[in-house]
């Protein structure tokens, strides 16, 4: 049976973020994940994973500025320093939350540039054995040009190559089921091909984004799928609720933990 994560940065937003946690678990989640903890110290975080017997499954590094609509910082040029900063500080979150997966988001540039494509392929050969020295993986995650029409890394195929160039054991990827059918469709046989590099996935319905129970694709198919090729990953819910979180959860029922 496929471990979901509650993504508490999408999920229960009708709450708190601390308090997202306890609604998590009394929701039958035994994982959570969240875009970023750096609101809150490092060890707020993890006794609420602590109170709740939760795993953390995955958080992101720092993005460079949110509010602007800076969406990471790995591929510009010129903002090495403040991602080292940026790493620096997320080590703490990394050793205090017992997380195995890191998420480093690239940031709006075009992958032509090649100062790009440098300074991202130097941000994760900085990343990379600091991560490893700790037993984390490093994941790169492919997304949709529908959502973030400037963002650097949106093709499945360069981002399979570049992993497979690099040849890093802990370099790993992001495999959004969301963002694969939007991008390129295959699902299915993509993730089967795949499945090897894949450090962790993530759901959400097609085209709206909502809970994983219907429209283009067939979930129960896909979760049994993953269970076939033997993932052993954590699966996170990064949906929209269509209203309350816990009124939409009718899929994850066969799923939760009693």
């Amino acid at each position: 049976m496929p471990k979901f994560a509650a993504n508490l940065s999408l999920m229960f937003t009708e709450l708190p973020f601390l308090d997202r946690f306890d609604a998590a678990a009394e929701a039958g989640f035994a994982a959570v994940e969240f875009l970023f903890p750096y609101d809150h110290p490092a060890a707020t975080i993890a006794e609420r994973l602590r109170r709740h017997n939760l795993t953390q499954a995955l958080f992101n590094l720092p993005p460079g500025d949110w509010g602007a609509g800076e969406r990471g910082i790995a591929a510009l040029p010129g903002r090495f320093e403040e991602f080292k900063t940026g790493l620096d500080g997320a080590l703490d979150y990394i050793e205090a939350t017992g997380v195995k997966r890191i998420h480093m988001m690239a940031g709006n540039a075009r992958r032509a540039d090649g100062e790009a494509e440098a300074s991202f392929r130097r941000a994760i050969g900085h990343a990379v054995p600091l991560l490893a020295a700790r037993g984390v993986d490093l994941l790169l995650e492919p997304i949709n040009s529908r959502n973030m029409p400037d963002y650097f890394l949106n093709d499945f195929n360069y981002t399979r190559d570049l992993i497979a160039q690099l040849g890093l054991p802990n370099l790993k990827l992001q495999y959004d089921v969301y963002h694969r059918q939007i991008l390129h469709g295959d699902v299915a046989m993509s993730f089967r091909a795949l499945q090897p590099i894949v450090g962790h996935v993530q759901i959400a319905s097609v085209p709206s984004r909502n809970e994983p129970d219907g429209e283009e694709l067939n979930f129960p198919y896909l979760f049994a799928e993953l269970d076939r090729l033997g993932y052993d990953g954590f699966v996170g819910c990064e949906y929209n609720p269509r209203g309350p979180t816990h009124e939409g959860l009718g899929w994850f029922q066969p799923y939760r933990r009693h």
